[in-house]
């Protein structure tokens, strides 16, 4: 039976998603290197009873430093803070698939998961930023479908390994990416196993997540396509056995939120004229795979630039954001003016409104299974967060969507998951 209570995670992206965040008065110049930082934001977020605190990981500079800060603490050990602060708030970790050893990491996020109580989630991701392989001695990033494939038996193993720590019996895998005989010393978790969190949108990615996933982290830009994306997985999942209320839908939803539209508008603007011109059509044109300097603003985007990549596996880009994308061009053909606006450089659907118009949305999207709730990213952290949970958080509440206090004490038990969710592809 799907939950009937939504689940909302917050995405802790430094200092907030919008490029000119960093510029806020309530922070420093160090904030994203500040652990205080990332416990403030976690008080607030248990104060309004989150699911979960979610942290990305990009181990490889990516925006550039003259507008965004570019470093950042690694991810598990900025949860090691938050767990010690809080004591009922979920940890979502992102790690990747590609770039780690599945032993150290199954016993770094067992750990994890051990000394928070059983609060963990793992965001099991195949990073598809070629600069990356540069960092860990690689000539050459692997392909996605080479990607996949490894991150469905990474997986695979990581919850054999996870188990190795309940029964003690030793892991023997010999796979096509991997092959190891380990068993982890680490106590066993007290939800069965931390659960798995899913961010690709690509046919690959809604295979993994239908498969292994216990929640996914979508990125649509309309109602219409979030209920598409969220049958498409539920079916996947059915037709592999499982039951599809397990896995929980959850699209990025960004706020900018204000007492009235007006305000709203007012503060997006204070952060947008600060982002130099052209940046959006540069994100844009990257999520597409294509160059749109040269093209007239106020004319459709021509149809042969939103056609499939002639080869996907090839394609270096996020093809779940590429596709979200292509969706809004093809069915409601905006100028690309007007999709970018849409767009907003974010990728995850932009609401620039009251604590009224972003509960709506929230609402709408539930009800009409388009989401199971949402992984929240506020343009600005904290103060984007506070106003959330101030002002959102008792809307939702009085709509009867959102609980007013924790039951439970995992994730698992949170997000209204039993035992160890997916079933488990590698053998101990």
């Amino acid at each position: 039976m799907r939950n009937d209570q939504l689940t909302l995670n917050v995405n802790v992206l430094d200092v907030g998603l919008h490029l000119a965040a960093w510029r806020a008065p309530d922070l420093h110049g160090r904030s994203f290197l500040d652990p205080q930082h990332y416990r403030r934001c976690a008080e607030l977020a248990e104060r309004g009873a989150l699911d979960a605190l979610f942290l990305a990981d990009v181990p490889a500079i990516r925006d550039d430093p003259r507008m965004k800060p570019s470093r950042n603490l690694e991810p598990t050990v900025v949860l090691g803070t938050v767990a010690a602060a809080t004591e009922n708030l979920g940890l979502i970790v992102t790690a990747s698939t590609t770039f780690n050893d599945p032993v150290e990491l199954a016993d770094r996020l067992l750990s994890l998961d051990t000394v928070s109580g059983g609060r963990l989630g793992w965001n099991a991701v195949t990073t598809y930023h070629e600069a990356t392989a540069a960092n860990f001695g690689l000539d050459g990033h692997p392909d996605r479908a080479t990607r996949y494939a490894r991150a469905g038996e990474f997986v695979d193993v990581v919850r054999a390994l996870w188990d190795s720590a309940a029964t003690g019996r030793a892991v023997h895998h010999r796979g096509e990416h991997l092959a190891l005989d380990g068993l982890l010393t680490v106590p066993p978790s007290a939800q069965g196993a931390p659960a798995i969190v899913q961010a690709g949108g690509s046919a690959w990615g809604r295979d993994l997540a239908a498969r292994s996933a216990d929640a996914v982290f979508s990125a649509e830009l309309t109602l219409e396509a979030g209920q598409r994306h969220y049958a498409d997985v539920k079916d996947r999942a059915r037709r592999l056995g499982r039951d599809p209320d397990a896995i929980r839908i959850l699209p990025g939803l960004v706020t900018v939120l204000g007492g009235t539209e007006a305000e709203a508008l007012a503060r997006h603007e204070s952060y947008e004229r600060h982002v130099p011109a052209g940046h959006a059509l540069g994100r844009l044109g990257g999520v597409l795979g294509v160059d749109l300097a040269t093209l007239d603003l106020d004319a459709p985007v021509p149809d042969h630039l939103l056609d499939d990549p002639p080869e996907p596996e090839r394609f270096r880009g996020a093809l779940g954001f590429r596709e979200a994308v292509v969706r809004v061009a093809r069915e409601r053909r905006p100028t690309l003016r007007g999709l970018l606006r849409e767009f907003g450089g974010y990728g995850h659907r932009l609401v620039v409104g009251t604590p009224e118009q972003v509960a709506d949305t929230i609402a709408d999207w539930f009800e009409t299974r388009a989401a199971d709730g949402f992984n929240l990213m506020p343009d600005a952290l904290p103060s984007g967060l506070e106003d959330f949970v101030e002002h959102v958080v008792p809307l939702l509440r009085a709509r009867g969507l959102f609980r007013h206090e924790y039951a439970g004490t995992t994730l698992r038990e949170r997000y209204g998951l039993a035992g160890t969710g997916a079933e488990k592809g590698a053998t101990a």
